[in-house]
């Protein structure tokens, strides 16, 4: 399915939303913003006619969503026979809370990918792979420690999902309460949430005279905080 590489990703039947369309973003930079910021994403496909959801971490480099794992991942094994797949991205904002239960919600931002990933083979783009999906969880990381060597690279499967067949899902803003909830005597309004480090901790062997990196030291992950790879 090919996306529109100028700006926006092409609706599909399977990315138009019918649940609340005015909340739907096609735009390449709000949806990449959001893949960028958060880390975390649910996979799920279909083995032995049973669905299967299972949560991993990822990194992005344009257009490729990089996943990866051990060889002998059964999850892993099965995205690299070509199947259908779904990944799920969510980043929560905050609860809102309206004058009634019903109409408690939660600010949110989310992405689906639909598509078929491929094993990367190429060595050279595996170890890339690699560094995106190490600097995606903590930027500049990747400069300080050992590369793989070429046993790990063996023992490690990276697959490649392009995002094609993309959408993201936004609310924003206050409660939406019915009109004659308003005279309730019922605090309402949002409860903002975000991730926050705590300090680091250094590892028990740790040898004595290492300094924790900045980029550890000052870790911060939000909107503001997120660099873009384009």
């Amino acid at each position: 399915m090919e996306s529109d590489q100028s700006d926006k990703f092409i609706p599909t039947p399977r990315t138009t939303l019918k649940r609340r369309p005015q909340r739907a973003e096609y735009d390449r930079a709000a949806v990449y913003r959001i893949l960028d910021e958060a880390f975390i994403c649910h996979v799920g496909f279909i083995v032995d006619s049973r669905p299967v959801v299972i949560p991993t971490a990822y990194g992005r480099l344009g257009d490729l969503l990089y996943i990866h794992g051990s060889a002998a991942s059964r999850m892993l094994r099965t995205l690299a026979e070509g199947v259908d797949v779904c990944v799920a991205v969510t980043l929560v904002d905050g609860f809102v809370l309206a004058r009634s239960a019903f109409h408690h919600s939660i600010n949110y931002r989310s992405v689906v990918v639909f598509g078929r990933a491929y094993v990367v083979e190429d060595e050279a783009e595996k170890n890339t792979a690699l560094r995106v999906f190490t600097d995606h969880l903590t930027p500049g990381r990747w400069a300080d420690v050992r590369e793989p060597n070429e046993q790990e690279l063996k023992a490690t499967l990276v697959l490649a999902l392009p995002l094609e067949e993309v959408s993201a899902k936004i609310r924003t803003g206050p409660p939406i309460d019915d009109d004659e909830d308003h005279a309730l005597d019922v605090w309402a309004g949002l409860l903002p949430l975000s991730l926050t480090a705590g300090p680091p901790i250094d590892d028990p062997l740790l040898r004595s005279g290492i300094d924790v990196p900045d980029y550890v030291a000052g870790y911060a992950r939000g909107r503001e905080n997120t660099e873009q790879t384009e």
